[in-house]
């Protein structure tokens, strides 16, 4: 591949995706952050999506894989890591002379990883949990703060969870959500009031993440709650290294927090050999009901990039629906999971299998 070839493939991963055009959430990393500098603000936009790439698959081989995984992946090259990318947006961006900054999200081919993966010998977890809010509450010098701007809120932001192993949603903390809790609702533990902000964000289960500073070096941290997971209950004092602010602690809380419930997840969902398949193909006939055609393609999307799906065909199709034959690998229960991550429902109607959307 010449120079020119991977520069135009580089401006073309920029370029705005079709309004149909989805990804698997799995394989997208978001919040990338690159600072490159170069002779020009171009180059050194190039050189920065270069940086976003390597960046953002080590954040995805961290995610499906082990540390041992991201070990041996690191060993890729810019290029070879540039052609399992699927496509790259901007989420904010400056530039100067020689200078360009920006937050980049990077999306990624999900069968060129799941090669990369099998080439290494290494095994993949692409099965993931239900959603789950968390609600940061944090007790500072002025009281117990929930929606207002702290390190703790920040902290958790920062993850950028959604769309990984197990997804985790921070509430906007717009109106409706101070309406719906307080800061002392969450701490008691009010249920009625932290469903209202689950069933808000459509999720399977709500944690109440609380922290407050014990010394000028010192924050506790706590999260608790029940999930697919199992019940949470971690409990744990950090402390500044040289160098370090109450920020930069209230960060690690809560990557440390966050890493454990995927451990635990990953452990209870074993990761298995990235091949083909993961057990005897089976073949079942659905029927999608749908309103037009572009959310038909949007839900066949969602299908093929749903793990343990290896075949999608159609065998009949009208303005208002198809009938599909669905190849799978998994065991049904983990399918009927997936799919409703992606807000699809799979279940048997009077002998048909239906999917459809909720």
């Amino acid at each position: 591949m010449t120079a020119l070839v991977v520069v135009t493939a580089l401006w073309q991963a920029l370029a705005p995706q079709p309004a149909g055009a989805k990804s698997s959430p799995l394989f997208t990393v978001t919040g990338i952050k690159v600072d490159a500098r170069e002779k020009n603000a171009a180059m050194a936009r190039l050189k920065a999506i270069s940086q976003a790439q390597v960046k953002g698959f080590k954040v995805l081989a961290a995610r499906l894989g082990s540390p041992a995984a991201v070990k041996a992946l690191s060993k890729l090259s810019p290029r070879e890591i540039g052609a399992m990318m699927s496509s790259l947006s901007v989420e904010k961006e400056r530039s100067g002379p020689g200078r360009y900054i920006a937050t980049l999200t990077v999306r990624f081919l999900p069968d060129k990883v799941r090669a990369a993966f099998a080439r290494a010998g290494l095994a993949i977890t692409e099965q993931r949990a239900e959603r789950i809010v968390v609600l940061p509450v944090w007790s500072g010098p002025d009281g117990n703060v929930v929606w207002r701007e702290n390190p703790w809120r920040k902290a958790w932001l920062s993850l950028n969870a959604e769309n990984g192993l197990v997804p985790v949603v921070i509430p906007l903390g717009d109106l409706n959500d101070q309406q719906a809790i307080t800061a002392a609702e969450a701490l008691s533990g009010d249920q009625p009031k932290l469903d209202a902000i689950k069933y808000r964000y459509d999720a399977d289960a709500i944690l109440v993440a609380a922290a407050r500073p014990t010394a000028k070096n010192a924050m506790r941290a706590v999260l608790r709650g029940n999930s697919q997971l199992g019940a949470i209950a971690y409990d744990k004092t950090f402390r500044t290294r040289p160098g370090q602010t109450l920020d930069d602690v209230a960060v690690t809380a809560a990557r440390t927090f966050y890493d454990r419930m995927t451990a635990r997840w990953k452990k209870g969902n074993g990761a298995v050999a990235a091949r083909s398949g993961n057990g005897a193909p089976q073949t079942m006939t659905i029927s999608v009901p749908f309103a037009s055609m572009a959310e038909w393609n949007n839900i066949r999307i969602e299908l093929l990039t749903t793990p343990g799906v290896t075949g999608v065909d159609v065998n009949s199709i009208s303005d208002s629906g198809a009938i599909v034959s669905l190849t799978y690998v998994v065991p049904l229960p983990s399918l009927q999971r997936s799919l409703r991550i992606a807000r699809l429902n799979l279940a048997l109607y009077g002998g048909q299998w239906v999917l459809q959307r909720y």
